[in-house]
């Protein structure tokens, strides 16, 4: 059964004269309320008309607030069982890091246990083949991951590996060893990668891997690896739940009137 924690909110905490709207006041205020656990894990929110007659809002506007807390991820709406928090805010958070990528890679891959989800050998679509630089067409191998942190969804990963390099390690130990570390006893250690990071919305079938709502906010990274011969050796997208990673990068200045940022070495 969901915990009935109470909730207190005063009226005055919602200023109808600011230009936030209010749905979104709500939302910034029950989402801190679960993010550091006030409202924690399986806590059951008041009604939408409780909630009404606490801050003399309309219902629309606390429907909304909670719709939008439901995308997020941090709750569940259900018809008859009202709104639940899902959000563990007691679960350990990754910190990614630009300055240790390659050694945080690998502890990552230490850290959290990996599920096999899909592996094949396939013919690379153009964009694949020319990202790892491979002839139109060549063999590489697709695996799909999930990855847990405590045994709770953490991330989804779409890996491609020329056949070649594939070739040195067996599909069964995608399930227990580290990927970086079967490159490395391949003879293709990655020594440098190239990245991108955005945002994007959860697709249904990823958001029912993941364990959330379809749209919810996921930290999409694509990242090109090579070895030490500057080879592109793995190409990976990986959707990481919002919730359950962050990405830290370290920027400094050499002098108070330098207009650039640069990336702490």
């Amino acid at each position: 059964m969901p915990d009935q924690v109470p909730l207190v909110i005063s009226p005055s905490e919602i200023d109808e004269k600011s230009s936030t709207p209010l749905y979104q006041q709500l939302y910034d205020i029950l989402r801190a309320k679960i993010m550091d656990g006030t409202l924690g894990l399986n806590t059951k929110l008041p009604a939408e008309q409780d909630i009404t007659k606490m801050l003399g809002i309309s219902r629309i506007t606390v429907k909304r607030s909670m719709n939008e807390l439901a995308v997020a991820g941090l709750v569940r709406r259900q018809r008859g069982n009202g709104t639940v928090v899902i959000y563990d805010a007691s679960a350990p958070t990754i910190r990614g890091s630009f300055e240790t990528m390659i050694d945080g890679l690998t502890r990552m891959g230490l850290e959290t246990t990996v599920q096999l989800l899909d592996c094949t050998m396939s013919s690379a679509s153009p964009a694949i083949a020319e990202s790892l630089e491979l002839e139109k067409g060549a063999s590489v191998q697709r695996i799909v991951r999930l990855r847990k942190l405590n045994d709770e969804p953490f991330s989804y990963l779409v890996t491609y590996i020329p056949d070649d390099v594939a070739d040195a390690y067996d599909d069964s130990e995608l399930t227990n060893q580290s990927l970086i570390r079967l490159l490395e006893r391949a003879g293709h250690a990655p020594i440098s990668a190239e990245q991108t990071i955005s945002a994007s919305a959860a697709e249904p079938a990823v958001a029912a891997v993941l364990g959330v709502a379809a749209g919810s906010p996921l930290l999409r990274i694509h990242r090109v690896m090579r070895d030490a011969k500057g080879r592109p050796v793995q190409n990976i997208t990986a959707s990481y739940r919002a919730d359950k990673f962050e990405y830290h990068m370290r920027l400094n200045r050499s002098d108070a009137h330098q207009v650039e940022w640069q990336t702490e070495k």
